[in-house]
């Protein structure tokens, strides 16, 4: 049977050419000499029994890299989930955020592709709740293969609802392997999240396989909250994090070079938080079809509406040739050009949770 091979929406060259990786090979090797990794991302201590006992507040907690733990109307979600201390040759180098033997029972894992500093098998392994994993077309099987049962994927612009909460497969820009002979065999994307306020409320324990239903997605209609100002929970949530809705509307994008589709994503849900990348971008020439420079994020962000960004994909792993305050410095640089807003950028201390509702 011939394997199904997936596609990018905009034909783009990948650099995957054992010349092209050469080349980057000989660069790296002169450029890492010039390289400062004395910064590293700050980790403050999570509260614990916050995010254990909380089924209420909307919340946000970055773990590192493409992980984020977030609570949306009672359901605990993980996004990426990746601990490892490691990836390839290079030593992680910050710790996650949270502890993964700490981690409350995670109801819903979302994936948005195979590459290893995205699925972790060891780490999904070792998180406790029910787990349900929405992955991308053409991943479920090599899960299954690995012992994961709940396991459902889905193709762009498909949604599944589980307990009140509406999960979007949405396109990005990227590529998938994990050996030499799997390349693009399962789709990538990113993840828009919604909650459906006017269904009931139900107790996620036991209820995922009975309540999830594919469909068509339609554009986000949900009621919007108007941001207010700081209402006396900063300590909460940490100094100068805004109120942003009830039932915000979360997108995370996954991995992804700039592309068109960042303004179709804007144009089909009216997004409050959007989780984009700016890391891994270094050499462009090689880089530039997978991954956003931190300029290209900032487009993404105001290509989709979204009304605060949070910025991932960094500080965790040598991915690239590019440094965490690299990123940061030029994310900053191409804020002030823009003159945008200073507050609608917050870039998140590992472990500290963001309650989103303000409570």
């Amino acid at each position: 049977m011939r394997l199904k091979r997936y596609a990018n929406i905009d034909p783009v060259e990948q650099h995957t050419s054992l010349k092209q990786f050469n080349r980057w090979r000989q660069e790296r090797i002169r450029r890492q000499r010039t390289k400062d990794y004395s910064y590293t991302v700050p980790n403050v201590q999570p509260d614990l029994d916050y995010l254990t006992d909380n089924r209420k507040c909307p919340s946000l907690t970055w773990i590192g890299h493409s992980t984020f733990f977030i609570q949306l109307g009672g359901v605990n979600i993980i996004t990426d989930p990746v601990w490892s201390s490691q990836m390839a040759f290079q030593r992680r180098l910050t710790p996650p955020g949270i502890p993964i033997d700490d981690m409350p029972p995670i109801d819903v894992v979302l994936i948005s592709h195979s590459h290893y500093d995205h699925l972790n098998i060891g780490s999904l392994r070792r998180l406790i709740g029910p787990r349900q994993l929405l992955v991308p077309a053409g991943l479920s099987p090599k899960l299954r293969k690995k012992g994961f049962i709940r396991v459902k994927e889905l193709h762009w612009w498909e949604s599944v609802t589980l307990n009140g909460i509406k999960f979007t497969f949405v396109p990005s820009q990227h590529s998938t392997r994990r050996n030499p002979w799997d390349t693009n065999s399962s789709h990538w994307g990113g993840w828009v999240i919604e909650q459906q306020t006017s269904l009931s409320r139900k107790t996620v324990s036991g209820t995922f396989g009975q309540t999830a239903q594919i469909a068509g997605v339609a554009a986000g209609e949900a009621d919007r909250e108007t941001a207010r100002p700081d209402d006396g929970a900063a300590d909460a949530r940490g100094a100068g994090e805004p109120y942003v809705s009830e039932t915000p509307t979360i997108y995370f994008a996954g991995d992804s070079g700039y592309f068109q589709g960042f303004k179709e994503i804007g144009c089909r849900f009216a997004i409050d938080v959007a989780l984009l990348p700016i890391g891994a971008y270094e050499p462009e020439w090689f880089m530039g079809p997978q991954h956003t420079t931190p300029e290209q994020a900032l487009q993404a962000f105001e290509d989709t509406g979204a009304k605060w960004f949070v910025p991932m994909h960094y500080g965790a792993f040598k991915l690239a040739d590019d440094t965490p305050r690299e990123a940061l410095d030029r994310l900053e640089a191409c804020r002030i050009k823009r003159r945008m807003e200073a507050e609608r950028i917050l870039v998140q201390p590992l472990g500290r949770t963001w309650r989103l509702s303000g409570k």
